[in-house]
C-alpha cells in the first residue's frame, strides 16, 4: 500500500474522530470550524447525504491543515469519487473484498468496517491491521473488542457506533483502542441552531476526557 497518509498516522492524529453528518451545505466549514477550536481535526464526512462530496470539497480547501475523510464509503466508485473531491482517507461500515483491494491500489487509506474476528482476519490477509470496529456497542462493546484483541494483538482499532461520553472510559482503557469515532459532540438540536460554540465546548469535554484517561 503506497497511500499518502497511513491509517495509523490518521488514528495517532486525534483522539476522536467526529463523524458528521452535513444535511446542509452551508453547515460545513462553520461545523469544521467549530471543532477545529475544540481540539480535533481529523473528520469523517459520511456520504449519507446529497452535498457530501461537496462538503469534503469546501472543507479540504478551507482548511488545510485537517485530515479530512468520508465515512460509508461501500464501494469503489465511492472511493473514487472521494479521493476526487480530495479526501485524505475512507472508512466504511462493512468491507467486501473488492473495495479492501481498490483501496490498496489507491490512492487514500481505507480504515475497514469490521464486526466480527472472520471480518478482521479476512482484512488482515489482504494488509489492512487498522480497522473500525462497527457498529462497536450492538456489537458487546468494549468487553467484546478486549475479548477480541486477545487473540487478534497486531490489529488497532477505531471502535464507532453508540459511543458517547458516558462509554468512552471503556473504550480507552484498551491498548486496541487507537482512537474512537462519533457524533456526541455533534447533536441535532445544536446544529439546527448553528450554535456552534456549543459543539466547540462538546468537543472540548470529549478531548480533556480522551487527555484524562490517556495519563
Amino acid at each position: 500500500m503506497k497511500w499518502k497518509l497511513s491509517v495509523k498516522d490518521i488514528f495517532n492524529a486525534s483522539p476522536v474522530v467526529p463523524v458528521m453528518v452535513i444535511k446542509q451545505i452551508e453547515d460545513a466549514e462553520p461545523m469544521t470550524q467549530a471543532l477545529l477550536e475544540g481540539g480535533i481535526r481529523v473528520f469523517e464526512i459520511t456520504l449519507r447525504t446529497d452535498v457530501a462530496l461537496e462538503a469534503i470539497k469546501r472543507i479540504s480547501k478551507a482548511f488545510p491543515e485537517a485530515i479530512v475523510g468520508a465515512g460509508t464509503v461501500i464501494n469503489i466508485e465511492q472511493y473514487d469519487a472521494i479521493v476526487e473531491a480530495g479526501a485524505k482517507f475512507a472508512i466504511s461500515p462493512g468491507a467486501t473484498e473488492e473495495l479492501l483491494m481498490h483501496a490498496a491500489k489507491g490512492k487514500i487509506a481505507l480504515v475497514p468496517g469490521t464486526a466480527t474476528p472472520s471480518d478482521m482476519m479476512k482484512a488482515l490477509e489482504l494488509g489492512y491491521d487498522h480497522l473500525k470496529f462497527f457498529p462497536a456497542e450492538v456489537n458487546g462493546g468494549a468487553a467484546a473488542l478486549k475479548a477480541i484483541s486477545a487473540a487478534l494483538p497486531q490489529l488497532r482499532f477505531c471502535p464507532t457506533g453508540g459511543i458517547s461520553e458516558k462509554n468512552l472510559a471503556h473504550y480507552l482503557v484498551l491498548d486496541c483502542v487507537a482512537t474512537v469515532g462519533g457524533s456526541w459532540m455533534l447533536p441535532n438540536d445544536a446544529i439546527a441552531a448553528k450554535d456552534w460554540a456549543k459543539v466547540t465546548a462538546l468537543t472540548k469535554q470529549a478531548v480533556d476526557l480522551v487527555a484524562i484517561k490517556a495519563k
